[in-house]
C-alpha cells in the first residue's frame, strides 16, 4: 500500500498504541450529505461484489469492480470505505494505482489523470466489517445461529451506508444504472438470500460455494446486501397487474417451513392491494423476495427481509397482518423505484409508504379502518422540527418518526383538499409514470409540481406548511349566544375546504387563508371543526 510519509507515522503510532484496532465504534457514521465534488463527476454504472465470507473470524475478503463514467479528468478517484476494512490493492483500467485509505476515504491517485469517459476499477480489500448494534437502525453484520446452532449472517446499513462493507460512492443521488454482480462464497449446505436473480451456485474446494446473484435494474446502495442461512426456498408464480408472470421467493429457515406457504400467501394478497394504488409490482423482470432474519425487516429490494417470528395482528374475517412484512415491501414503490435524491426528502419514500398502510385497511375493513390507522399515526407526531429541514442532509440528521407519521398525515389531508378523484390517479401516476429502468431521483419540489399539475392548483403554500414547518393550524371556535358560534382560522396556509358538525349535519364549507374572515356557525350542540380529522391542527374554545 502506497501512503504518504505522515499518514503512514500516524499509521504505525494507531496500530501501536491499539487505538486503530480497537475503535470499532462507527456510530458517527450517516450515509448521504453534502456530495464531494470529487464524487459529483462520477457516474456509477454497475458494481461486482466477489466476497469470501469467514464466519468463524467474522470477517469477510475479496475486491470490489466499479464501472463507471466520469463527466470530466480529474487527478483523483475517491470512494467510501469504513476504515475497519483494509485496502491490499487497486487497479484502474487494469493498471496498478497508488492510493491512500484515510478514514472511511479511499483516495485513487494518478500523477497523469483519469480522463472523462469509462473507467473500471477493481478494489481488494477485507477484514472484520462492523457488527451491528441494533439492527436495522444501527447497522453492520449480524453473526448469530437459528435454533440448531447453523450460522446466520444478516447485513443492515441503510443508516451508516453501503461503506460499512464495501467500496463505493455512499450518496443516494447515484445508483448503479446497469445493476449489480454479487458473488458471495461460504461453507456447502448454507445458502445465500441476494437481490435480483440466482444466476447460480459453483462448487469449489474446501467444502465452499459461491453463489451468484445479479440484478440488471437501478439498486440502491443499502440494498446491495446479502443474507446468509440454512434456508429453504418456498416458491409461486404471481401474475401482475400488467400481465407479467414474476415468482414470489421466500427464503426460510428450516425450522420455520411450516409458516411458509401462509407468508406466500399474504405477500400475493398485499402486491395486489399495492398494486391498485401504485401500480405494477416494478420488478417485474426479477422476483418478489422474502428473507427471514433475526431482526426486523428492510426494504432491500427484490429481497425484502421479515423477521416478526410469525406473530399477526389479527382482524375480523380472518385478515391476518404484519406491519413490518406490509411496510417493508411497499418500499418496493416508495424507496426502492421512487427514490429520493437527497435523505433530506427521506418522507417521500417513509411518510407516503406509511400512508399506504392506512389504504391497506381501506381496501380490506373499509373507510373506518383508513380512518383509525390515520388517528393512530396522528398521534405519534411529535412535530419538534419540519419534517423537511434544508438539503444536503445525511440520513442520521434526517430520520425521526416523523417522516412516517407527519408525512403520512400530509397525504391524508392532500387527499381531503383534492378529493378522492384527484388524488388517488395522481397518486398511481406518480409511480407509474416513473419508467424502467427508474434511473430518476426525487425531491419534495418534484412531488409538489406534480401535485400542482395534477390538480391545476398551487399547493406550494399547503407543502411548505406541513413539511417545512412546525405550525398547526390553529381555529378559535367563539360562543356569542346561545346556539350561535364563530369560528375564524389564525393561519390558514391558503383557501381549503373544511367540514363541520352541527345538530343538523355536516356543513362543507371552504375556510379562505384571509385570517379577518370569521365563520357564523348555528347549532344548538357545540361544532365539531374537522370531525374526521382532515387536518394538523389545534382547536381552541372560547
Amino acid at each position: 500500500m502506497k501512503t504518504s510519509r505522515p499518514f503512514l507515522l500516524l499509521f504505525v503510532l494507531l496500530v501501536s498504541t491499539g487505538t486503530f484496532a480497537q475503535n470499532r465504534d462507527i456510530s458517527y457514521m450517516s450515509a448521504g450529505g453534502k456530495l464531494r465534488p470529487l464524487q459529483a463527476i462520477m457516474d456509477i454504472r454497475h458494481y461486482t461484489l466477489a466476497l469470501n465470507v469467514d464466519i468463524p473470524k467474522k470477517s469477510i475478503d475479496g475486491y470490489a469492480e466499479i464501472n463507471l463514467l466520469l463527466s470530466k479528468t480529474t487527478d483523483t478517484l475517491l470512494f467510501d470505505l469504513v476504515h475497519l476494512l483494509r485496502v491490499s490493492k487497486i487497479m484502474v483500467d487494469k493498471k496498478d494505482a497508488g492510493f491512500q485509505q484515510k478514514g472511511d476515504s479511499i483516495f485513487i491517485i494518478s500523477n497523469k489523470g483519469y480522463k472523462e469517459g469509462k473507467h473500471t476499477i477493481r478494489i481488494n480489500y477485507g477484514g472484520e466489517p462492523p457488527v451491528a448494534v441494533r439492527p436495522p437502525w444501527k447497522g453492520g453484520f449480524t453473526w448469530t445461529t437459528d435454533k440448531a446452532g447453523n450460522p446466520w449472517v444478516v447485513i443492515n446499513c441503510q443508516l451508516e451506508g453501503a461503506k460499512v462493507y464495501f467500496p463505493c460512492k455512499d450518496h443516494p443521488s447515484d445508483e448503479p444504472n446497469e445493476g449489480v454482480d454479487l458473488f458471495v462464497t461460504i461453507p456447502k449446505g448454507l445458502s445465500v438470500a441476494g437481490p435480483g436473480l440466482l444466476q447460480g451456485v459453483e462448487n469449489g474446494a474446501n467444502n465452499r460455494a459461491t453463489w451468484h446473484w445479479k440484478t440488471n435494474y437501478t439498486i440502491s446502495n443499502y440494498c446491495v446486501v446479502f443474507n446468509i442461512a440454512k434456508y429453504k426456498v418456498y416458491s409461486r408464480p404471481y401474475t401482475t397487474v400488467g400481465g407479467h408472470t414474476v415468482p414470489i421467493q421466500f427464503y426460510v429457515l428450516e425450522e420455520d417451513t411450516a409458516h411458509a406457504e401462509h407468508v406466500l400467501d399474504i405477500r400475493a394478497r398485499d402486491t395486489r392491494i399495492l398494486e391498485k394504488y401504485f401500480g405494477e409490482y416494478a420488478w417485474f423482470k426479477e422476483k418478489i423476495g422474502i428473507a427471514e432474519v433475526p431482526n426486523p425487516g428492510m426494504e432491500h429490494q427484490t429481497m425484502v427481509t421479515y423477521g416478526d417470528k410469525f406473530r399477526y395482528d389479527k382482524y375480523p374475517g380472518g385478515l391476518d397482518y404484519s406491519a413490518n412484512l406490509f411496510h417493508e415491501f411497499g418500499h418496493e414503490w416508495w424507496a426502492n423505484k421512487v427514490t429520493n435524491k437527497d435523505w433530506a426528502h427521506m418522507w417521500i419514500q417513509e411518510g407516503i409508504n406509511t400512508y399506504a398502510e392506512a389504504l391497506f385497511f381501506k381496501e380490506t375493513l373499509g373507510e373506518a379502518a383508513y380512518d383509525s390507522v390515520i388517528i393512530s399515526q396522528r398521534a405519534g407526531i411529535r412535530n419538534q422540527q419540519p419534517v423537511v429541514k434544508a438539503e444536503e442532509m445525511g440520513m442520521a440528521e434526517v430520520y425521526n418518526g416523523d417522516i412516517y407519521n407527519k408525512g403520512s398525515f400530509f397525504m391524508h389531508t392532500l387527499r381531503h383538499v383534492l378529493g378522492d378523484s384527484v388524488f388517488f390517479p395522481a397518486l398511481k401516476k406518480f409511480v407509474t409514470d416513473v419508467k424502467y429502468p427508474y434511473n430518476q431521483f426525487f425531491v419534495t419540489q418534484d412531488v409538489q409540481d406534480f401535485f400542482n399539475k395534477e390538480s391545476g392548483c398551487d399547493l406550494s403554500p399547503l407543502f411548505n406548511f406541513y413539511l417545512r414547518t412546525t405550525n398547526t393550524m390553529d381555529f378559535e371556535l367563539k360562543r356569542t349566544r346561545p346556539e350561535i358560534y364563530i369560528l375564524s382560522i389564525k393561519n390558514s396556509p391558503m383557501d381549503l375546504p373544511l367540514d363541520i358538525l352541527t345538530d343538523q349535519g355536516i356543513i362543507h364549507t371552504i375556510i379562505s387563508a384571509n385570517k379577518s374572515t370569521p365563520f357564523k356557525i348555528v347549532s344548538k350542540t357545540q361544532p365539531v371543526v374537522d370531525p374526521k380529522g382532515w387536518y394538523f391542527k389545534k382547536v381552541i374554545m372560547q
